[in-house]
Order: C-alpha cells, then structure tokens, then sequence
C-alpha cells in the first residue's frame, strides 16, 4: 500500500473519554485510563483513535459546549496527561484525532462572558447579537433542538444567535479575528501533536447574513406534530422536506466551501494531518479533493434495516458521487446513534450479527470508523424515568409529547428514548465486576453500566473464549491488514440469492481479486460461484461452508454466515 496515507489504511475507533476508563476511582473515565488500556487496543488492531471533546464543559451537550479549547478538563486530567496520551500511541504507532466544535462555544466561554458583558466589548462581534423587532426575536428562526434560535440577554438588552441550546452560543465567522483563533487553536494541538480533527456540525457554521425569515409557512411545533403522524413514505418525505425549508437559511450555505479550503490550508502546513466532516454531503471533498479529506456516509447509519438491497442502493449512490480521487468513510454507529445492535440485532444472533455487521464495514471501500463497546457487542442502557435524561433533543421531545400530543408521561418517555443519545454512551464493560470494571466497585460511575455486562458482555470473559465476538472483530481487522486489496481494490458487487450481498474488491493491475459473500438474512443459503470461477482460498469464513465440487463451487451459509476468499479464472488454474 505504498502511497496510501495512513488515514486510508487505518481502522479508526472512537473514544468518549468520559465512559472509556476510570484510572483515578472518581466513577469518571479520563486520559489516564485510555492509556492503560492502549495495549488492548493495538492488539484489537485498531490504528487511530477519535477522541469526543476532552475540553472542560459544562457538559450540557456532553462536552460539544466548549470552555476553553486550550485546556483538558480536569475530570479527564491535564495537559501532560494528554501529551503522554500522544506519546503513548505515537510509541505505537497509532494515531489520534479530536474533535474541534467550529460553530458554538460554551456560553461559560471567556469569548463569550467578554462579548456579552457589554455592547463595546471587543468580543462583542465574535457572536451573533442583534436588536429585537417589537420585543420579538430578530426573525422567526428556530434553534434544532427546540424553540427559538435566539435568546435576549437582559444585560445588553438584545438578542444572541444559537444553533443548538441556548446555552451554546454560535460564533461569527464571518469576523476575522474569530477565524483567526480558531485556527490558531487548531495549529495549537497540531503542535502538540495530534493527527487531525473531526469536525462538528461544519454544516451550521455559517447562517444568512441578512436574517432572511424562513418561509416554511409552519411553526415548529405543528412540525412535530406532523412528523408524529406521518406514516406513509411520502408523509415523511413532505415532513422533511418542510423541515430542510425550516432551516434553509441556517444550514449549508455555500460560503462554508471557502472556509473549508481554508482550514485545509492550516491542515496542510503540517505533514500527514487528516480533516473528517461531521457530514455526509459529498461537496465538502471540495472540487479538487482540497477541502475536507474523509466525508461520513451517514445514509448508512440511517438505514431502517441492513438488508444486501438497501446496501447495494446506499453504495451505487455514494461511489457514484464521489469526486474523483476522493476517499469514501463508512461507519455503522457513534455518539449520536442508538448501538448497532440494539438497531439491528435480533436479541437471539448477538455474536453472529456483530460479527456479520463488522465484516461488512471492513470489506466495503473506505475507512472504516468503529464506536467503543461494539467489539464486545455492547448495546443501549434503559432509562426509566425523564429526569436521567441528558440530552436536550429528547427532553424537547419529552416536552412536545406533553404539550402538543397530550401523550401521557410514560408515552413521552417512550417517544423521547427513540431520539435520546444517553443510552448509547455508558460506560465501556471490562469485566463482569460491580461497576463492570469501568470503576472501583464502591464508587458510583458518572452513568448507570449495562447489566449485560453480568453476562458475557465484557472484555474480560470474551478474550478467554475464542468464539466471542470480542475474538471475531480481532480476526477480521487482521484479515483486511494482511489483505490490502480489501482496503484499495475496487468494488463490484455481483449477483447472489435473496438475502445475500456478494461484491469482488480488485485489483485489476495484480489480477487479484477477493470474493466478499454476506448472508444478511436469518435462513440458510446457498451461494453458487460463478461457473468460470474456482475455489482457490479461504481467507475467513464464520457460519459458512465451502463445498468444492467437479462442476461448481459451492458455499453454504448459515443465518448471517461470512465468508472471504481468493476465488481464480478456471483457465489460470
């Protein structure tokens, strides 16, 4: 794989340094204690990590609220601990990028306490503050996570602009100054050392400058009560479409291209540095591979169900997109979904289906991005009562519930945990121990632990069974090192029966090719090679059985059965 960059190659995994480890008996992970277990990471095979935000928060939006984009908060340790963190993993050759919050600080930000503390200040346009109309917000735009996106300020007596809660201000980046910061802080921790960032909500960075009202003819409010009632594909369709035209001068403006090539730029003075989007807009490439370079496919994680047709569908339409030279990035779960298996599982095939849903992110182009918890097959929390809840989309929800439905508490509940991302960040489960092995058993962890980890679910129990799942992931990660062309061949995907998703990766210049076949459905199946095809090598097979025969090859799958081999030309035999 020479000329590939590592960025290419690698298989990132992402940490909330919150719910990783708990070194220091707190009940609260940090950096200390994703070192202790960077061992266990490298022998997963995992190469880079994402770290969510380290930065001190309020955490009001579990750390995307920014204090100070300088500093580690103090739960998580300090500036040392993050720089031996570096060290540790570059010793390793590892890498390490962090997320950076582009479009909102905290509003407990000095930036933000000095632009607010009076109408002179110098930072007072590093925000967004305009004048009232009649004692009404500036216009009649809506924040995404509820009610209006502005909040008077009784001090300065008008109005700040915010994205998201309120208590997260947007900065303006149409200032010079705010953009002069922003990347200086990123040369800051490129300094340091870190490999490259993730960033947020790129899309909401910049908003219509002349305030223009939204014109969706719809209140916020009745929105939801539509997206309740919509049933059929078109309701929901019509839903979304009125949302997109709710939010049209909020999101996505074109001026945030410029910007892009511009933190590229930054990006580009150090060596070897990756920038990954918090979208899944294929221009943010830009138009010759110079703004962002690694674009989520986030349609895949929002796929209802993982059937071979709606991945087939999902990959013709992103590969046909994508601009020429451009790498595609594929992920199955993170911080804002619900867990690959408490979305996809069945509640019975729990090793089988993980084990199947890992292949297939590995073998599909692109560099893959694994959540924390899901090699041992982690899966959401349950939460019982709304004042556990977090997070600020859910408790609106919960409120729109009451409010515009009339539903009752436990039908808020319900509806409010669909949307709720709490549950998918607990705490990781190392051993079957009181507090999992996260924290000391007397002490109380930041958030409840799955009970599951009483049952097999954790580390520590898998590592000792070599049919686990926890073993499985450790196998197909080596598999895709020792076989590059899984991380570079092109993709072609073939036919196969019903339920089944079966794609050639190539390479055409080494007459090289991989026969990738995935049983997604929970019957057996019997995949027939192609006639002017052979057998010639397994490389993995799970739940699966090759027969060779005078005539044909055949594989046998059991529900959710994999299987990868070096199938060759009869006339090369």
């Amino acid at each position: 794989m020479k000329g590939l960059e590592w960025w290419k190659r690698v298989v990132f995994y992402q940490i909330c340094p919150r719910s990783f480890a708990d070194s220091n008996g707190d009940g609260i992970g940090d950096l200390n204690g994703i070192i202790q277990h960077l061992d266990y990471l490298q022998d997963l095979g995992i190469d880079a990590i994402w770290m969510s935000p380290h930065y001190p928060s309020l955490l009001l939006d579990f750390g995307y609220d920014v204090s100070d984009y300088l500093s580690v908060a103090p739960e998580y340790g300090d500036l040392e601990d993050f720089k031996r963190l570096l060290g540790e993993l570059h010793s390793r050759g590892m890498y390490l990028i962090i997320d950076f919050v582009l479009n909102h600080t905290s509003e407990n930000h000095s930036w933000f306490l000095e632009s607010r503390s009076s109408l002179k200040s110098p930072k007072r346009d590093w925000y967004i503050w305009r004048d009232g109309k009649d004692e009404e917000p500036p216009n009649n735009w809506y924040s995404w996570f509820g009610g209006p996106a502005w909040e008077f300020d009784s001090l300065t007596q008008q109005y700040y602009y915010h994205f998201f809660l309120k208590q997260q201000p947007d900065l303006n980046w149409r200032n010079p100054e705010v953009k002069k910061a922003m990347m200086n802080t990123m040369r800051y921790w490129m300094e340091i050392g870190v490999d490259g960032f993730r960033l947020d909500s790129i899309g909401m960075i910049y908003e219509d400058p002349k305030l223009t009202n939204q014109d969706s003819g719809i209140s916020q409010r009745a929105l939801y009560q539509l997206s309740r009632k919509a049933k059929t594909g078109l309701q929901k369709i019509a839903v979304a479409h009125t949302s997109q035209k709710m939010f049209q001068h909020q999101m996505d403006l074109s001026d945030i291209h410029g910007l892009m090539r511009e933190l590229r730029n930054v990006v580009d003075e150090y060596p070897n540095k990756v920038l990954v989007g918090e979208t899944e807009l294929m221009n943010y490439y830009g138009l010759d591979n110079d703004e962002l370079h690694l674009i989520f496919n986030f349609p895949l994680t929002r796929l209802l169900k993982l059937t071979p047709s709606n991945i087939r569908q999902n990959q013709h339409c992103r590969l046909r997109h994508l601009p020429k030279g451009a790498w595609p990035c594929n992920t199955l779960g993170n911080h804002d979904t619900s867990r690959i298996l408490s979305r996809y599982g069945d509640g019975k095939n729990h090793c089988a289906m993980g084990r199947l849903f890992l292949a297939l992110l590995l073998t599909l182009p692109g560099t893959p991005f694994l959540y924390y918890g899901e090699e041992i097959g982690m899966m959401d929390i349950s939460i019982d009562d709304v004042n556990n809840i977090l997070d600020g989309i859910a408790l609106w929800t919960y409120q729109m519930e009451i409010e515009e439905l009339g539903s009752s508490v436990g039908k808020a509940l319900e509806s409010a945990l669909k949307v709720a991302r709490d549950k998918c960040r607990s705490p990781m489960q190392w051993d079957n121990s009181i507090n999992g092995g996260f924290c000391p058993i007397h002490v109380e962890p930041w958030m409840p632990i799955h009970p599951n980890h009483f049952n097999g679910i954790n580390v520590d129990e898998q590592t000792k069974d070599p049919g686990s799942l926890l073993n499985s992931y450790r196998s197909l990660i080596r598999i895709r090192k020792k076989n590059p062309v899984l991380i570079f061949g092109n993709f072609k995907i073939i036919g196969s029966p019903k339920g089944c998703l079966a794609f050639f990766r190539e390479d055409l210049g080494e007459k090289k090719r991989y026969l990738v076949v995935l049983n997604m459905s929970k019957r057996s199946l019997t995949y027939k090679l192609p006639s002017y095809y052979r057998m010639e090598e397994t490389i993995f097979s799970a739940n699966a059985k090759e027969e060779i025969k005078k005539d044909s090859d055949l594989i046998q799958l059991a529900p959710y059965g994999i299987h990868i081999s070096l199938p060759k030309r009869r006339q090369e035999s």
